[in-house]
């Protein structure tokens, strides 16, 4: 699929959960999209949420979200187990894809939509919405400009102290809870954009909850040549959320949660030289829209930014920690 440049990419949301809630909300601030249909369970639903986000149509089906002539490209935001479902349902419609973190609950699921989004030229990305935010993307362009010299070390945490129900999809291993997939996928890719998705040797230590799911847990990732990552993730643990990138000559701090961060430092000898500052008004999720706008813009069928592989490469390593763990989740037996 290829788009003028003039046009708005027609997105149809698919659930009405509380990221859907947010996505649509912030496509409000996207220069190259709008909010054209959601799709829900049931039309009630569907109603509602179209009725508060002032979108103009809304199904009652998935299956008739997709199907929808008029929808460009659709945005996951259901539950970590159904986004492979999810996911091939709208790519066998033909449509773009934009699904939420993490991809599919496992390497193996993706690779199935990988090679299915190939095979048919369709235009396929993880919703990373880290990635492009503004203050990330400076953090990338002073390490790609050697600003702080070699980079030798990553830090990044993550970690919030949810209230306690078994049921919820944060500790219900049914629905992929545990920090690792939900958290923990973060400060994962924040390493892999800085090194690389390919690390030479992984440690890591975890503390299982009494629901069978990890809630907190430590990586550390080498990568040889003195270059190493140090990772934090939990979700009944409340953790400092900024990043850290530290080189030769100097270091960067991305400021606040680095997810959605407003502000990054940058400090040579010591010394802080500059500050990139965001005074946006969006939330955050405008800048990974755009991103599928340009993509499909420029007739992509995946972003040069997270690329397919990046994102099978991350999994892959989410799975050798979860195998080091002895964390299955049900229907992976």
């Amino acid at each position: 699929m290829t788009i003028d440049n003039a046009y708005k990419v027609k997105w149809g949301i698919l659930s009405t959960g509380w990221i859907a809630h947010q996505f649509a909300t912030d496509l409000a601030h996207a220069s190259n999209g709008i909010a054209y249909a959601v799709g829900s369970r049931n039309q009630e639903s569907a109603d509602e949420f179209a009725k508060n986000h002032g979108i103009p149509v809304a199904h009652a089906t998935y299956e008739d979200l997709v199907n929808d002539p008029e929808v460009d490209a659709v945005y996951i935001g259901t539950p970590h187990p159904f986004h492979k479902d999810n996911a091939l349902l709208a790519l066998r419609a033909g449509k773009a894809v934009l699904c939420e973190k993490p991809f599919t609950v496992n390497s193996g699921e993706l690779e199935e939509l990988v090679s299915y989004a190939r095979e048919h030229k369709l235009f396929l990305m993880e919703a990373m919405w880290s990635r492009y935010i503004p203050a990330n993307v400076k953090v990338r362009e002073w390490v790609a400009a050697e600003r702080i010299g070699d980079v030798r070390m990553v830090k990044a945490d993550l970690g919030f102290r949810a209230e306690w129900n078994p049921e919820s999809r944060l500790l219900n291993p049914a629905l992929g809870g545990g920090a690792l997939l939900d958290v923990g996928i973060y400060p994962i890719s924040f390493a892999s954009m800085i090194f690389g998705p390919h690390p030479e040797k992984v440690a890591s230590t975890v503390h299982m909850g009494e629901t069978g799911v990890d809630e907190h847990f430590s990586l550390l990732l080498s990568y040889g040549d003195g270059k190493s990552a140090s990772l934090n993730g939990g979700v009944r643990l409340n953790m400092l959320q900024e990043a850290y990138v530290f080189g030769t000559e100097g270091h960067i701090v991305v400021k606040g949660s680095f997810i959605n961060p407003k502000s990054a430092e940058l400090y040579v000898g010591g010394e802080l030289v500059e500050t990139f500052e965001d005074d946006r008004a969006s939330i955050g999720y405008a800048f990974e829209a755009e991103e599928v706008g340009r993509c499909l813009q420029a007739g992509l069928t995946e972003s040069p930014v997270l690329t397919l592989d990046e994102s099978v490469a991350i999994l892959k390593l989410l799975d050798q920690v979860r195998a080091e763990w002895g964390l299955v989740y049900p229907g992976e037996e």
